[in-house]
């Protein structure tokens, strides 16, 4: 459920505000037993190594493409990926598997998303540990999984690790509910955690990479939902034509600011992350309607509009010394298991 709107505000703000004042004795507790948490959960046993994708901070910050990415790279390297996640709002507790067609309500908007870019096999549920023992237990090819988020999950035993921060790095600083943290930020990370940068420059003092975004082309729904790239279209096609663009993610604006740099002019509709789209904000007209691949996988499932829908997808090019970075935690011992290095 997203923060109201004020207490964004307050979390996102470098100034001291009301609320960061009174919620300091909570803010005091929430450490005090994420910390008692931490020191009595005992790492799990996964058979291949993982990878957590995670950040600090509530809500989003470029974890899924910073995925998608990342499984990519690691299918370049002759490497056989999975990925495991909470599946958010989905209900999904045992683990399960995330098929072609499964429904973004039965799995998640995110998983599937991920499962139709890289066609890995994809698992969700509530006890990653347990969810990444049953997709290595079905799927034996799988030689390392990805976690979509897991961060803050201390039983998941972890490889490597790739914090994600936007460019509101960490608002104000403070701990839940003071602030948006989960967590402290690190003075400085492990050899095995890297930090990468969601933003045109780094947001935290942490020394990090910057993920290079990429907005390549629109493609029609139906194409999308079929893989078929014969009827993209560039963005700049449509400079001077009026539009309209629909973002149900945690930052609408990103993407929003991400179009207009295109040289394009539009309605926005900025939505509720995981916005399930029963209802559609824009009229029911012959339109065009610019819209995020997470929205296009529940809109794909769902009666037709007079709206024509155009997918833009958002590409992450990771930089080079991330991507050897990772590719060399596996490297010298390809069957290794996990670092016990504390999340």
């Amino acid at each position: 459920m997203a923060a109201p709107a004020w207490l964004e505000r307050a979390w996102w703000s470098p100034e001291r505000s009301a609320w960061s004042t009174l919620a300091w004795p909570v803010e005091q507790l929430y450490r005090a037993l994420a910390a008692l948490k931490a020191a009595m959960t005992s790492r799990g046993r996964v058979p291949v190594p993982v990878i957590v994708v995670g950040n600090l901070v509530v809500g989003g910050a470029g974890k899924t493409p910073t995925v998608i990415a990342i499984v990519q790279a690691l299918q370049r390297a002759g490497r056989r990926p999975g990925v495991i996640s909470r599946g958010y709002g989905s209900g999904a507790t045992a683990p399960r598997p995330v098929h072609a067609g499964s429904r973004a309500e039965d799995c998640g908007d995110e998983p599937l998303l991920i499962r139709h870019r890289t066609g890995v096999p994809v698992w969700v549920g509530t006890r990653r540990v347990a969810v990444a023992q049953a997709l290595c237990a079905a799927r034996a090819e799988v030689d390392v999984i990805v976690s979509d988020d897991g961060r803050q999950h201390a039983a998941l035993p972890r490889t490597a690790e790739v914090l994600v921060f936007d460019a509101r790095g960490v608002g104000n600083g403070r701990l839940l509910p003071a602030g948006p943290l989960r967590e402290p930020l690190p003075a400085r990370l492990p050899a095995n955690v890297r930090a990468l940068y969601n933003a045109p420059a780094p947001s935290t003092p942490l020394p990090g990479d910057l993920a290079v975004r990429a907005l390549p082309a629109a493609w029609p729904l139906h194409a999308w939902s079929r893989g078929d790239a014969s009827a993209t279209r560039p963005l700049a096609a449509w400079r001077g034509t009026p539009l309209h663009a629909a973002a149900g993610i945690a930052e609408p604006e990103r993407f929003f600011g991400m179009l207009r740099a295109q040289g394009l002019t539009f309605t926005e509709w900025p939505l509720p992350d995981h916005h399930d789209y029963a209802t559609r904000p824009w009229p029911d007209a012959p339109l065009d309607v610019l819209i995020t691949e997470k929205d296009a996988v529940k809109l794909a499932a769902r009666a037709g509009t007079a709206a024509r829908l155009w997918v833009v997808p958002l590409d992450f090019v990771l930089p080079a010394s991330l991507e050897h970075w990772l590719i060399g935690m596996f490297s010298d011992s390809p069957t290794a298991l996990h670092s016990d290095t504390p999340p």
